[in-house]
């Protein structure tokens, strides 16, 4: 089993003690403002919990990713920005630039998460008009751009069924080469993962559908020739014991205003996404229940859209439950908690140092973590 890398995420549409409801077509906003100067604490604290890069997302729903990660760069030392775009709302020759321009500046510290994008009306609101299986096939040609931009020293030609570009060369190539993340349950979006992607992304399941997933993508780069990294994209609330988690768990189901889990709901029904659909169906909208597999709680999916699961437990359990996934192949978890700045502390000083002492992470910043005496670093 390899080292596992961590990553934390950048709540740009408000940060709570309690779920925060929308996302993915419906809008969003906790009652903690998502300040420049909130997102700079933020990303200290991931910074400083061995956290290698943060994960911000992309709609109408929340901040511009990339303004708001460069705004970032510069308060930071090594924290690497996973940065959301959607291909086709801009050109792909811009956005291979605009990916150089950020290596150069940040000093090689950019990410792509590659996000085709499952609600036609947010769609539609950006001027895009293509059906699902359209937009997978233009992600297709645009990555097909923009790497062939990160690596040619000659002009290239392209000419798809969505995307053209003539005598397109860039007068700086990034250096690295962005990692590109991308995620996709629905059959259109295997072939794309399995030809692009560097590190395909799901969220989470139980562990028997993670790796069912896992091997479809497999066998699809495989017979691409290629070998893909695996991502797990869930929350976390991780606490001394287990039940003290649990209360939190469930001080955060009893939060939820009356009738938000019925127009959440509602909204995500007309989602396109998969991905969406399998999240939906862990919970059906019930609130009883909700812990369809050891430590793996579904009620965040109640109130909000895209990853909906959590891990639930004592920091032992929740090192446990990320080993059992490390197992069947992911390597790079991004994770998220309410409220990110405090749930970064309670994970990065809880859970981390379990992890490195069982020889599955370190530190990417600097050596060893643990000191002397601190309350989480009792052996089991």
């Amino acid at each position: 089993m390899s080292t596992l890398s961590f990553h934390w995420f950048l709540p740009t549409y408000g940060d709570s003690r309690g779920l925060v409801a929308g996302g993915h077509g419906s809008f969003m906003s906790g009652n903690r403002p998502a300040s420049l100067r909130y997102l700079n604490q933020l990303a200290a604290a991931a910074e400083d919990n061995g956290f290698e890069g943060v994960l911000t997302p992309t709609g109408a729903w929340c901040e511009d990713a990339w303004l708001t990660t460069a705004m970032l760069v510069e308060t930071t030392e090594t924290l690497k920005f996973l940065v959301a775009l959607r291909p086709g709302l801009v050109s792909p020759t811009l956005t291979a630039q605009m990916a150089a321009t950020y290596q150069r500046h940040s000093r090689g510290r950019l990410l792509l998460n590659v996000v085709t994008g499952g609600e036609p009306r947010e769609q539609q609101a950006y001027g895009d008009f293509l059906d699902k299986n359209q937009r997978y096939a233009r992600t297709g040609e645009f990555l097909d751009v923009v790497r062939s931009l990160w690596t040619s020293t000659e002009p290239i030609d392209f000419e798809g069924e969505h995307l053209r570009v003539r005598q397109a060369l860039l007068s700086s190539r990034p250096d690295p080469i962005p990692p590109v993340f991308f995620g996709g349950s629905s059959p259109a979006a295997g072939p794309v993962a399995a030809r692009y992607a560097d590190t395909y992304l799901t969220w989470g399941e139980p562990l028997d559908a993670v790796g069912e997933k896992l091997e479809w993508i497999r066998g699809l780069a495989a017979g691409q020739g290629r070998v893909l990294d695996y991502g797990l994209r869930i929350h976390v609330i991780s606490r001394d014991t287990s039940a003290e988690a649990w209360a939190e768990a469930d001080k955060l189901l009893s939060g939820i205003a009356p009738g938000e889990i019925e127009r959440v709901q509602a909204s995500l029904a007309q989602s396109e996404s998969e991905g969406q659909r399998r999240m939906a169906a862990l919970h059906n909208g019930r609130t009883d229940g909700l812990e369809i597999a050891p430590n793996l709680w579904a009620g965040v999916g109640l109130v909000r859209g895209g990853a909906g699961t959590a891990l639930v437990g004592s920091h032992e359990e929740v090192a446990d439950r990320l080993t059992e996934y490390a197992e069947l192949g992911i390597d790079q978890f991004i994770l998220s908690g309410y409220p990110h700045l405090e749930e970064a502390y309670w994970f990065g000083e809880g859970v981390l140092p379990i992890l490195e002492r069982r020889g599955l992470w370190s530190h990417p910043n600097r050596g060893a973590v643990i000191p002397a005496g601190t309350p989480f670093a009792a052996t089991s």
